[in-house]
């Protein structure tokens, strides 16, 4: 009969490959634990593994449309506010131009035209607001400061483009007029109909006022809902709130006579009017836009908290089941532990 031994050096290096096994189980377990899921989803779901990193595709993808709309939300939010400050700067005008209407004092007329000027310095302002180093109202051209200023220290091209204009019509008349108290009624009227308006309903308005794309910027808020969210200086509403405030600063205190003046006055009021509209309907399509960036909101959060319940139900484990597989092994690698020592002091030096 043969006999054969088994080295010391053999069972400790068994044992050790136990205890590295054991040792990487419980990792996995702990992160298991931890994480809520299976430290490998792979090797544990097999074949359903697809289904789960689909799932989670579909999750990640919510999770960046929500992030996005938090976005869009703000953004939406700051145009709100400043459309609310060009708003009161429209009123402004509107009430100035009514509480001084018929007035032809000096004094009266030069506080009339600072009250104008400074709302259209406000609204100037408000257009130009910027959010995150993005430009609100300059539609897609963010990076572009959208309305110019009329009253700048340089003389700006759109006053510039008045000026010019008012003297060549003047000249054009027959005969021509030499002074402002030379206007008529009919002048006047023809003047700002025919030449003023249309230099704010044409394409002037882009090359004196406006650095802005018709075009306004868009936003995907959901699976299947892209909208616009902001706005852009090239509206009725800021146009015709330009042409109302520079006709009353720029002609109102002239010179002109009572009835002139009067004309002016009543054409500046309907065209204010008509900025106030505007920019109220500018106000209830962003107000539109923010009420369904909430809906998909919600829409989305109730879709993530579905799927999030889906994934859990795949990759989820059994925490308690875990737990005591955790246990047992720490009671293995102990028992492990001890035996290693112990056929670690196993020399035939102890037994001569």
């Amino acid at each position: 009969m043969k006999t054969s031994f088994v080295s010391n050096l053999a069972i400790q290096n068994a044992m050790r490959l136990t205890i590295q096994q054991q040792q990487a189980e419980m990792l996995d377990l702990q992160k298991a634990l931890t994480t809520g899921r299976h430290a490998d989803v792979g090797v544990t779901l097999g074949a359903s593994t697809s289904r789960s990193l689909n799932l989670q595709r579909e999750l990640a993808r919510m999770n960046a449309l929500t992030s996005t709309n938090s976005i869009v939300n703000q953004r939406l939010s700051a145009s709100q506010e400043a459309l609310e400050t060009m708003a009161s700067a429209a009123q402004k005008v509107r009430d100035t131009l009514m509480t001084f209407k018929g007035n032809d004092s000096a004094d009266k007329l030069a506080i009339q035209k600072t009250e104008i000027d400074s709302a259209l310095s406000l609204f100037t302002a408000a257009a130009n607001t910027s959010f995150n180093g993005e430009f609100l109202f300059s539609g897609i051209n963010s990076d572009v400061k959208p309305l110019a200023d009329y009253n700048s220290a340089a003389t700006s091209a759109a006053k510039t483009a008045f000026n010019t204009a008012l003297s060549a019509y003047m000249a054009a008349q027959v005969p021509p007029l030499t002074a402002m108290d030379q206007f008529s009624v009919t002048q006047m009227q023809g003047f700002i109909t025919t030449v003023v308006e249309p230099m704010y309903t044409g394409a002037q308005w882009d090359a004196d006022w406006s650095d802005a794309s018709n075009q306004n910027m868009t936003s995907r808020i959901s699976t299947s809902e892209i909208i616009e969210s902001s706005t852009n200086v090239n509206t009725t509403g800021v146009r015709m709130f330009a042409l109302a405030s520079i006709i009353a600063s720029e002609l109102m205190d002239k010179g002109v006579t009572s009835e002139v003046r009067s004309a002016i006055g009543e054409a500046a009021l309907v065209y204010v009017e008509q900025g106030i509209t505007g920019i109220d309907a500018e106000r209830s399509a962003l107000g539109v836009a923010e009420a369904r960036v909430k809906k998909a909101n919600d829409s989305l959060a109730a879709q993530i908290k579905l799927v999030t319940t889906h994934v859990g139900d795949i990759e989820g484990i059994d925490e308690e089941a875990i737990s005591t597989r955790i246990n047992l092994l720490k009671t293995q690698l102990e028992t492990s532990y001890t035996l290693t020592s112990r056929i670690q002091q196993l020399s035939l030096l102890n037994f001569l």
